[in-house]
Parts: C-alpha cells; sequence; structure tokens
C-alpha cells in the first residue's frame, strides 16, 4: 500500500495506516505481530532517529557498544532469573537456528521435537521444523533430519475437550520417545506456547507444565518459541508465563524492535558457555546498533506503557465481543486466544471454511479493517492488533467484522 499520503512526520499511528488518498485503514495485523507498540511510536522513533546519526554498524567481535549491553540487561529484568545470557540475530529463523545450534552443543544430542502445526521459519532447518502447511516445504525436500513430530492439543481439532486432548498429546509424546527417538539422542522441544501459522491454538498450562516435567526427567531442553506470543502480545510479557513454567531457552524477535529487523535467544550463562567459540555468529548479530535502539525503547515501552495489561483487559473485551457474534453466526466454530493474540475459526457442516474465512476477511477488507488468516486449513481469522489498541477501537473493529459476516451469509 502506498503511504505517502500520511498524517506529518511524528504524528503517533497507533493501529491506523494510511492511504494515498488520506484514507485510513485499521491494521489488526500489526505487520505479523511486529507492531506491538503501535505504528511509529513516538519513543521508537525518536531512538532510531538519534542512533543513525550516531553510528548505525559496529560489529560486535570488533568493538562492544553500550546498547547491546543496555538491551541485554533490560530483557534480563523481564526473564526468569536463571535466565541471563543473550544472542540477538536478525530474524526469527536465525534465532531458532541459533537456539537448534545452541541445544545440540550444550546436550550433545542430535534429535529435536516439534509439534503439530508448528511454525519456526523458512530456512532448511526450520522448515523441517515447520508443519502447519505444506507449502512452506513444497519443493525444497529433502531436509534436515533428526526432527520428530508430536501431537498438538489442538482440542477444537479433535473434537475433544482440553483435558482428554492433553492427555492424549502427552501419551503420545512419551510414547514417541519410546518409539521414534531415545532421550538419549533427543536435544529438545521447540513448542509454540500459542500456534501462529498453525491456527492461534494456546497450549494449555497443564501441557506445557508436562513437557517441562518430560524434559527435566531426561535432560532435554525446553525451547519456548515466542517469535510471536512475546512482548505482551497475549496479556503476559511472555506468553510461557501463564503455565508458570521456566523454559531452558527463549526465542524472541517480532515484537522485539517494533519493526526494526532483530531477533535473540536467551538462555542461562552455564548454558551458553556449553557453545564452543566461533561455531555461531554473523555480520549483523547484535551489531546493528539501529535496530538495538529501537528494540531498547520498545522493551521500556511496553513496560512502561503497561502494554502487556492492556493485551489482556482489550484481548477480554474482544474474546467476549466474538463470542457474542459466534451465538450469532454459527460458521463461527471456534473463538480461542490470549490476550490480543486472538483467532476465529470458520467452519461448515463440520469441516474447515477457507472460503468462508477468506470471504469474510476480504468484506472486512472492503472495509477498511485489516486482517490475516492463518491455519492448517487456511481457515481461521487472526486477531493481532497492535496492543496500544483501546476500547473505542476494539468494539469499532467489532462492529465491522459483525457488518462483515451478514454481509457473506
Amino acid at each position: 500500500m502506498d503511504t505517502s499520503h500520511e498524517p506529518p512526520a511524528g504524528a503517533r499511528r497507533g493501529i491506523y495506516i494510511y492511504g494515498t488518498d488520506g484514507s485510513r485503514w485499521t491494521d489488526f495485523t500489526s505487520g505479523i505481530g511486529v507492531t506491538n507498540t503501535g505504528h511509529c511510536h513516538p519513543r521508537v522513533v525518536k531512538a532510531v532517529q538519534e542512533q543513525v546519526a550516531k553510528m548505525i554498524h559496529a560489529q560486535i567481535l570488533l568493538v562492544l557498544p553500550q546498547l547491546p549491553l543496555d538491551l541485554a540487561a533490560a530483557l534480563n529484568e523481564v526473564t526468569p532469573e536463571h535466565i541471563d545470557c543473550f544472542f540477538f540475530s536478525n530474524s526469527g529463523a536465525e534465532a531458532i537456528e541459533a537456539a537448534v545450534k545452541l541445544a545440540r552443543h550444550a546436550t550433545q544430542r542430535d534429535n529435536l521435537i516439534v509439534f503439530q502445526g508448528s511454525f519456526h521459519g523458512r530456512t532448511h532447518q526450520t522448515m523441517a521444523m515447520s508443519t502447519s502447511k505444506t507449502i512452506y516445504r513444497q519443493g525444497y525436500q529433502p531436509l534436515p533430519s533428526g526432527v520428530y513430530v508430536a501431537p498438538f492439543p489442538y482440542a477444537y481439532h479433535y473434537g475433544w475437550d482440553e483435558d482428554t486432548a492433553v492427555d492424549f498429546c502427552l501419551r503420545e509424546l512419551k510414547l514417541l520417545l519410546k518409539s521414534q527417538t531415545t532421550p538419549q539422542e533427543t536435544a529438545a522441544m521447540f513448542i509454540e506456547p500459542v500456534l501462529g501459522e498453525g491456527g492461534y491454538v494456546p497450549a494449555p498450562a497443564r501441557f506445557l507444565q508436562g513437557l517441562r516435567e518430560i524434559c527435566d526427567e531426561h535432560g532435554i531442553l525446553l525451547v519456548v518459541d515466542e517469535v510471536q506470543t512475546g512482548f505482551g502480545r497475549t496479556g503476559e510479557f511472555w506468553a510461557y508465563e501463564h503455565a508458570g513454567i521456566g523454559p531452558d531457552i527463549i526465542v524472541m524477535a517480532k515484537g522485539l524492535a517494533s519493526g526494526m529487523p532483530l531477533s535473540g535467544i536467551a538462555a542461562s550463562k552455564a548454558l551458553m558457555e556449553q557453545w564452543i567459540p566461533g561455531t555461531h555468529g554473523g555480520t549483523y548479530a547484535g551489531s546493528n546498533l539501529v535496530s538495538l535502539a529501537a528494540a531498547l525503547a520498545s522493551v521500556q515501552v511496553i513496560r512502561e506503557e503497561r502494554l502487556p495489561q492492556n493485551a489482556a483487559a482489550m484481548g477480554e473485551r474482544l474474546m467476549d465481543g466474538l463470542e457474542e457474534l459466534q451465538g450469532r453466526f454459527p460458521m463461527i466454530g471456534d473463538v480461542r486466544g490470549r490476550g490480543l493474540m486472538v483467532g476465529t475459526e470458520f467452519t461448515l457442516k463440520g469441516e474447515p471454511s477457507k472460503d468462508m474465512a477468506k470471504a469474510v476477511q476480504k468484506a472486512c477488507l472492503d472495509r477498511k479493517l485489516i486482517l490475516l488468516t492463518c491455519g492448517t486449513y487456511e481457515n481461521t481469522v487472526r486477531w493481532i492488533p497492535p496492543l496500544v489498541v483501546n476500547q473505542q477501537q476494539i468494539d469499532e473493529a467489532l462492529m465491522t467484522f459483525e457488518e462483515a459476516l451478514a454481509s457473506v451469509v
């Protein structure tokens, strides 16, 4: 979209973007979960502008600027006590790759376990770990080996209640460790606390707690992929906090720098010290000072403006409104989510309906509300507005969604 007719520089855009004719569009995609602080938050813009004038790139192996240290310190305040070491990269896929390499060095094991519906990236390694859609892997075989897939407790898909789904999936995971990859050769389990591309399905707390117990029992590392769920998106700073667990490695990106390219992993110093120096790195790893400045400002804004708390409150309002609409529009088969990471799944005659989801999405776009779809069957409309969204804006989006639903029935 051409945005040459936006408001004057410095104006706070929040949840809105603007067309060439000056028209205003409501963005409930956040650039796919990136602009958690809203479009062009003044503090983030100021940090970027000031840093560009000072220095743009400082290769961290040659010089040690203050910014990566300040960002690590800020992140250290929002991670568990045992996690105190950080490695920065450019993208979510790079961060997942880093976590894989760290896990393999630290455990001296090779295999990985992921969960059905996962999305971890588009590099060869991360494609092998992604099972949400075939399109992400199509035409790129063979992919790296040593990746095993366990079921995810997607209760609505199975047609079960949550407890039944959790019990089944934990049993199947234990079976996988007996039948496909032994604990002694399994380095790590990678889990999205809320499936992203797989349909915006939250992992129940008891399931994540079960993973933690199994990993502890066998010396397997638990890696939480918070690329899309982190930085306040689900109503807590990290989505794993809903389950009260402590991961071994946290993977972060998207909301970290409000749109500037930056990702990272976090782990304990004891774990990081198992990484053989020189076996991982990159020219831009922790070296783009503009991205680091944006990230530091973003973390400060998220905390000081209490955006996780706003996400929790506005997410509850959004869920209540969508559930009310579900009662009147039965093609909405399920409404689920945490905070401002919400999915509405469409079904017709008990089957996934991509056509209905896409028609509703298009009807919303015609009304200047931008939404995305996701899910293996592409039948889930996902709601990911910037975390600065307010009550009036939630209500307006729900009204638009209701009009869109009525227009396609």
